[in-house]
């Protein structure tokens, strides 16, 4: 299996590596546009940290740019572009499109597959937006952004991993030489200097490359439904975990430092709820009665407006809001650094690799 998975990387390598190049030979066509776009991704599949990252971005730009967010609204069962409303259901817009709407409900928050054309009628039918940025989308290279953050975890080091379906890897890993910005993220509280100093080294290949170190660092929990009479939640309390979300490690070893918990139920990424789902969540309540059951803020969103939830089940659940924070230097550097990239008036950045000391 390992071979045949070898084997399959290695075409699979190849077709990415022809791609960029019959972009990089303008067979395939870049699109610039008129306004500065803001692109975060990465090169690697499952959870980094890009949705608490744009949550940053509107929390930290929103009083200097008028911004839209747009996504492809990843699982969806509506096609083509859409303006989320708070009152859409995550199956039409996508669960992170309407998180981050809920969350921040005056900004424009679009889904579309076809960015350019998205980015086409944002300006057609919003010209007041002055700032795109643009979710999860550093490998569709139709769109030119004007900057680039990758977000890369801590904890799976790419030089160590692997194209798919051998490892993570979704993009060839000389790709980082497009990067503006680089956020290492699901920093562990033991790194050092050291530690800081080697991954700089690792990523810096062009002299304005900047790295930042973060965190996603836990709010404090919040009830899925409000009930007069609720109990409050002592932090010693029993739970049950309950995450659907590419990357649950971090949600669930945070959730160990400040609960008893008793049991898990973990599903894939973007995962669909049904019957069963409850079904399964009920059966292991009933197991621990008393515990709480917590999830993630990308669940909350799928299963706030569920008419299948029992009453015991509506009381137990309660949701655990993260946010993105530095662990080296102000998060102001990087907001102001950010700033002054996107009003940079000059020659495009050419990406070319040189000596940084």
């Amino acid at each position: 299996m390992k071979i045949l998975k070898t084997i399959l990387s290695w075409i699979y390598g190849a077709v990415i590596v022809i791609r960029h190049r019959l972009y990089d030979w303008g067979v395939f066509k870049s699109h610039t546009f008129d306004i500065p776009i803001v692109c975060i991704g990465n090169i690697t599949v499952g959870g980094t940290g890009k949705t608490p990252m744009a949550e940053l971005l509107l929390s930290s730009l929103s009083s200097t740019y008028n911004i839209a967010l747009l996504s492809r609204g990843y699982g969806r069962r509506t096609k083509g572009y859409r303006e989320v409303q708070t009152t859409d259901s995550y199956l039409d817009v996508g669960d992170e499109p309407l998180q981050m709407k809920l969350k921040f409900s005056n900004t424009l928050v679009v889904v579309a597959e076809d960015r350019v054309k998205a980015i086409q009628r944002i300006r057609q039918e919003h010209p007041d937006i002055n700032l795109i940025v643009m979710d999860d989308g550093f490998q569709h290279r139709s769109v030119k952004p004007k900057v680039n953050i990758i977000i890369l975890d801590a904890t799976r080091p790419v030089e160590s991993d692997y194209l798919l379906p051998r490892g993570r890897l979704r993009d060839i890993k000389s790709r980082l030489a497009a990067g503006h910005f680089f956020m290492v993220s699901k920093c562990p509280d033991t790194m050092t200097p050291l530690d800081r100093r080697l991954w700089h080294n690792k990523l810096r290949t062009i002299a304005y490359q900047k790295v930042y170190f973060s965190k996603l660092e836990p709010l404090p929990i919040a009830p899925l439904f409000n009930f007069a009479n609720r109990e409050p939640v002592d932090y010693a309390s029993q739970a049950i975990l309950m995450a659907g979300i590419g990357s649950p490690r971090g949600f669930v070893s945070a959730a160990e430092m400040r609960f008893t918990v008793v049991d898990k139920y973990i599903v894939g990424d973007h995962h669909r709820y049904n019957v069963d789902d409850i079904n399964a969540i009920l059966a292991l309540h009933k197991r621990h009665p008393r515990a709480i059951i917590l999830m993630t803020e990308k669940d909350a969103v799928k299963l706030r407006r569920s008419n299948n939830l029992p009453e015991s089940l509506r009381r137990a659940m309660y949701y655990q809001p993260v946010e993105m924070s530095f662990i080296e230097g102000p998060d102001q550097d990087f907001i102001g650094k950010l700033i002054a990239e996107i009003e940079h008036t000059g020659n495009d950045r050419e990406l070319t690799k040189k000596h940084v000391e």
